[in-house]
């Protein structure tokens, strides 16, 4: 097991180190970054002062390695338009957004896999016709359309929710549904597939002659194996939750570091991005590493692979 665990680790590192790299060039590459920190309405003489200053003047892979260095050592650099250390920027807002994505994926996660299993154990009923439904409307509508559609309805017409903000637990009823509610129809189908996968197997078939109760069955036995695949994308699902938070956080006006982002490059400030980008990647292959580990455990086959 820790053999697994040490590959997967190194492995993960190494996609991080990969994907950093290439959203470092591909921020760098398209355009000229000391431009947009200086303004367009900058001189030529201010613009190559930004460009000293910065390091933007020495070859893109040497700053690179200077970026990431630094960034190792926890020195993220400074904001120029907030003109505060990046770190603090984060710092202040990364709380958020965790809040927003944990609320989220266990709103993902309650509605999909009762209705995934429901679905499963009824299959070709009004309930599985139903749960499928639900399913096709969640692929089918952008989450940030669903959230403006909560706006109009539960904030405006019902007033029940406050329509922006976060300040009290109510700011994140709504946001976390429209994230949610996206990404579960994919969750629901995996543990539906899996659970009509199983009952069909033959243990489930000797357990039910064995005369095992019907809950025993279905949670213990059958679940525990249909659930392995809806870790890896569950744990996936999390991480895109983070990622994928931005327009969610711009509509609700949310302070995470997905409305950062959107007002970071809004203000060229380039920076911040970076930090973003390379802190987002590193969760998403985080999220991806503790899904291969989770899974080892449930099942003993994927550590001998």
């Amino acid at each position: 097991m820790l053999i697994y665990i040490g590959k997967r680790i190194v492995m993960a590192l190494m996609v991080s180190v990969v994907v950093s790299f290439i959203s470092f060039m591909i921020l760098n590459l398209s355009g000229d970054p000391a431009i947009a920190l200086a303004g367009a309405d900058a001189s030529p003489e201010e613009i190559q002062v930004i460009r000293v200053q910065y390091g933007l003047d020495r070859p893109v892979i040497v700053q690179y390695i200077e970026w990431i260095g630094r960034a190792l050592q926890g020195n993220l650099g400074v904001s120029p338009y907030f003109n505060m250390p990046v770190k603090d920027l984060i710092g202040a807002r990364i709380g958020v957004t965790l809040i927003l994505g944990t609320c989220a994926f266990a709103f993902a996660i309650l509605l999909a896999i009762p209705l995934g299993v429901v679905a499963a154990i009824r299959p070709n009923t009004w309930i599985d016709r139903t749960a499928l439904t639900i399913s096709v409307f969640g692929q089918a509508l952008p989450n940030f359309f669903f959230g403006l559609l909560m706006i109009i309805f539960f904030g405006v017409i019902l007033q029940w929710l406050p329509i922006s903000g976060d300040d009290t637990w109510k700011h994140f009823i709504m946001p976390a549904v429209a994230l949610g509610y996206y990404a579960s129809p994919s969750l629901m189908r995996l543990t539906r597939t899996g659970m009509l996968e199983v009952l069909g197997s033959d243990y489930i078939r000797t357990a039910r002659a064995k005369g095992l109760k019907t809950f025993s069955i279905l949670f213990k036995h059958a679940l525990r194996n249909a659930i392995i695949p809806v870790v890896s994308l569950g744990f996936v699902q999390f991480g895109y939750m983070l990622g994928g938070a931005f327009i969610i956080e711009y509509v609700f006006a949310i302070n995470g570091i997905g409305f950062l982002a959107v007002q970071s490059i809004q203000r060229a400030d380039l920076p911040v991005v970076q930090v973003i980008v390379l802190l987002l990647s590193v969760i998403y292959v985080s999220m991806t590493l503790v899904a291969d580990i989770i899974n080892a455990f449930l099942d003993p086959r994927i550590r001998a692979n």
